[in-house]
């Protein structure tokens, strides 16, 4: 049996994934989750984050969309109780942070990370391009 993946929209997916359930073989596995996040929500974080790369130092220097994403999650995980890791890194040369990547997410917490970006990005005089509709 192939993988199927039903979003709960309406009366008739969870009619339709009711009876895969039922016609699954014994020892199959389901899954209910959260969504991640939306091919929107990915475009949202990435034109905020463009909006701090291009527009905040920090300690003197300026970062790319991708150190600032790295730099970002890391500060609201630990914000909201996460634990990301710092480990000295394998060539003996820094520290590495070790997190779960943002397109894991669920789109509720995409959206709690791009709230924090906008507060830090207020708070260093960053102007967003665009308005962020939930």
């Amino acid at each position: 049996m192939e993988k199927k993946t039903y979003r709960l929209t309406n009366p008739q997916q969870r009619s339709a994934a009711s009876y895969a359930c039922i016609q699954a073989p014994d020892g199959h596995i389901v899954e209910i989750r959260e969504p991640t996040r939306t091919s929107a929500d990915n475009a949202a974080l990435h034109a905020l984050l463009t909006d701090i790369a291009r527009q905040v130092e920090w300690y003197g220097q300026t970062f790319p969309v991708e150190v600032w994403k790295r730099l970002c999650t890391a500060a609201w995980l630990r914000e909201i109780g996460g634990n990301p890791l710092l480990i000295p890194a394998l060539d003996g040369a820094g520290v590495d942070i070790i997190f779960e990547r943002t397109s894991k997410l669920s789109h509720k917490q995409i959206v709690s990370l791009m709230a924090w970006i906008e507060a830090f990005g207020a708070e260093k005089g960053c102007r967003f391009s665009t308005n962020r509709e939930e």
